[in-house]
């Protein structure tokens, strides 16, 4: 199933070719949430912005391949962004044909601006003039809860000769834009449910012990999600939050105690279930591990502090080192999980697995209009700010911001991409155009080439999308709010085949990890404690090369229960995640409490401190960084501890079932890191 049609004809061209257009991109429907209003004022000027088709970008699975691979003779070989830029620059005849259309449409050369890349295309435009460019007609729309207004139309054309030089065009069809942070500061939540009474009532409990903290959770059942403001309430465009557990007693028993790792995880508990030690991370500078946050997500120094004095002695004293992108602030006033959670949780587990390393924080967006993946990414590569129309104003943050907002220039390049950048946020894929993404995938695909390991956390909803949202099969195109039915809704960037997909697991109660690791059996299953790991079939992305026979063996071996009517059931689109890492019962400090939270966001930064020590040791010997990961991975499955107990429900039915080899929802298992070191430093 498809959530958008693209449509794109070459035919031979006939007289009059400008008054021949065809449907590039419809959107049936306006997606969850948003209404459309009224029409636009015809004089209003827009950015119009064109994004050009990419040259020999069908060659990049292949050159990533020939540096990733363990079986080539180039592993590790990576790239240099110079080489990337000019490997994948948009082709002159592109740029000509588009100048040529918008030249006969009566666009004075002078208004059109093109980068010096020769990427993208752009030209201010009444309303009126881009309607009679495009074929199409503009709509105001409006958020139905934060009442935000947002330009879009249902669908529009450009001419054949054209269309096959252009990916995407904006403002049209897209949707996903990044909240306005003053617009949520004004909006109340909706009433809670029940279910959340429970929930804050879990947070506003003192407990003073493990035990009670579990018996919360099992008396209460499923805590749900936590209410974070408006900000993920609202499930925006970034994703959602951890989900936050018992507040704990300062006096409560949260030390490191292997033998209550079922109910609280700790740092300690990590180097247990994974094999590595402190004394494995070094002060090497040619390694570096990045946290990317958005705003208004923002650590408190004064929560680190507290956690690395009784979690992380190497730690005690340090902070990240701040990459502010387009006007990314920390914010030390607030000390609440709704701010707080999220960066606390991502730095104190990053920063306690590789000091005395520093963790390079990039902190995205200012607080007025946050920001979204492609405000980070143009700070990486200044050529990705011009690749294919640059970034999108319906999608992305613009900078500066009117008002009283960030001022400065959008950033556009000048930050080094750490050599290991975890996220713990993400899109539902049916939110986005297909062109959408795939623009942002290739970018990964860029990085994994420059020898860059990115991950992303899976989701925390199981089968569903963010909230819980399931795809309407009505409509087959956008997402429904009830999730006791409806189609599986898989997560981006975790579809895009060329970052690493992490799922969760969890220690279940009365499990002692020191005798099952003694006794060489898995301690954990599949996360079903408040949240259920994200994992599932893409929609959009064809199944990558490396993982064909993995994922053939889990639908020969392990038939789903679930046909084509749920699922994309094919065989033919990219499975994930890729890994898990627990996520469940995590000890944090946010607020100045202790307290335990839950999600994939706890994953993915612990597998990334991992990889980080693996390039330690690497880079210590004399090699390069190890780069896209994934085909390591699946070449040697014996690296990961498989998982074979727990489901990742949603959408009204039981999901997948954890089993023994690869599975959509803890992919190949959880890392033992002795393997994985002795596997990465036997490649060149």
């Amino acid at each position: 199933m498809h959530p958008f049609s693209i449509l794109a004809t070459c035919s031979l061209l006939v007289a009059n070719v400008l008054a021949h257009h065809v449907l590039h991109e419809k959107r049936g429907l306006s997606p969850a949430d948003w209404e459309m209003k009224k029409n636009v004022d015809l004089s209003s000027v827009i950015p119009l912005k064109i994004a050009l088709k990419q040259k020999d970008l069908h060659l990049g699975e292949k050159f990533l391949y020939d540096v990733s691979h363990p079986r080539s003779r180039n592993y590790g070989k990576h790239w240099t962004a110079k080489e990337v830029a000019e490997k994948f620059a948009p082709s002159q005849a592109s740029v000509k044909a588009v100048k040529d259309w918008l030249h006969g449409s009566g666009i004075n050369p002078m208004r059109i601006k093109q980068a010096q890349s020769l990427g993208w295309l752009h030209v201010n435009t009444t309303v009126r003039e881009a309607q009679t460019l495009l074929k199409t007609e503009y709509f105001v729309y409006e958020h139905t809860v934060t009442g935000i207004p947002h330009i879009a139309c249902n669908e529009y054309h450009v001419p054949i000769e054209v269309s096959a030089h252009v990916d995407f065009i904006t403002p049209t069809v897209h949707f996903d834009t990044p909240m306005n942070i003053k617009h949520r500061r004004s909006v109340r939540p909706p009433p809670a449910p029940p279910a959340k009474k429970r929930d804050r009532q879990i947070r506003r409990r003192n407990v003073r012990t493990l035990a009670d903290a579990q018996a919360v959770v099992d008396t209460d059942g499923e805590v749900p999600m936590q209410r974070a403001g408006v900000t993920k309430e609202l499930g925006t465009s970034l994703g959602s939050l951890p989900k936050q557990g018992a507040i704990l007693a300062d006096n409560a028993d949260v030390g490191g105690r292997l033998d209550r790792c079922d109910q609280a995880i700790t740092p300690a508990c990590l180097r247990a279930l994974y094999g590595y030690n402190e004394s494995m991370a070094g002060g090497n500078a040619k390694n570096s591990y990045g946290i990317v946050e958005y705003s208004p997500q923002s650590y408190n120094q004064q929560d680190l502090d507290k956690y690395f004095s009784n979690f992380s002695r190497p730690a005690m004293g340090s902070q990240p080192v701040l990459r502010p992108i387009d006007g990314g602030v920390v914010l030390p006033a607030n000390r609440s999980f709704n701010i707080n959670g999220e960066s606390n949780l991502d730095l104190e587990y990053a920063m306690a697995i590789v000091a005395p390393m520093k963790v390079n924080l990039y902190q995205v967006g200012d607080d007025v209009q946050g920001a979204s993946f492609n405000n980070f990414l143009d700070a990486l590569d200044s050529s990705y700010c011009k690749f294919e129309g640059g970034d999108d104003p319906t999608q992305d943050a613009v900078y500066p911001t009117p008002l009283e907002g960030y001022i400065g220039p959008a950033q556009c390049g000048g930050f080094a991409a750490s050599k290991v950048i975890s996220t713990s946020y993400g899109y539902n894929e049916a939110d986005l155009t297909p062109a959408y993404a795939d623009r942002q995938c290739a970018e990964y695909l860029k990085l994994a080439l420059q020898g860059v390991t990115i991950l992303y956390s899976s989701g925390d909803f199981g089968v569903a999308g963010n909230m819980g949202r399931c795809i309407d099969p009505k409509t087959g195109n956008f997402t429904r709010t009830n999730a006791t039915d409806g189609v599986f809704n898989p997560s981006f960037p975790s579809g895009c085949p060329w970052v690493t997909s992490v799922g969760a697991t969890e220690v279940p109660p009365a499990t002692n990890v020191v005798q099952a690791l003694a006794s060489n059996t898995q301690p954990e299953v599949a996360c079903e404690t408040v949240i259920r790991s994200g994992g599932g079939f893409s929609n959009m992305f064809e199944m990558p090369e490396y993982q064909k026979v993995a994922v053939k063996g889990w639908f020969s071996d392990h038939p789903p229960v679930y046909g084509a009517s749920l699922f994309n059931n094919t065989q033919k689109t990219r499975g994930f995640p890729d890994i898990a890492v627990n996520g469940a019962n995590y000890v944090i400090t946010v607020g100045g409490n202790f307290s335990l939270i839950y999600g994939t966001s706890a994953s993915a930064p612990a597998l990334g401190g991992i990889l980080t020590l693996i390039n330690e040791q690497r880079l210590n010997a004399g090699k390069n960084t190890i780069g896209f990961i994934n085909p390591v991975l699946y070449e040697n499955p014996q690296m990961m501890k498989d998982v074979v107990k727990g489901q990742n429900r949603g959408c009204g039915t039981t999901g997948f079932d954890a089993t023994t080899g690869w599975d959509p929802l803890t992919g190949l298992g959880t890392p033992i890191f002795p393997k994985m070191l002795e596997v990465f430093m036997g490649l060149p």
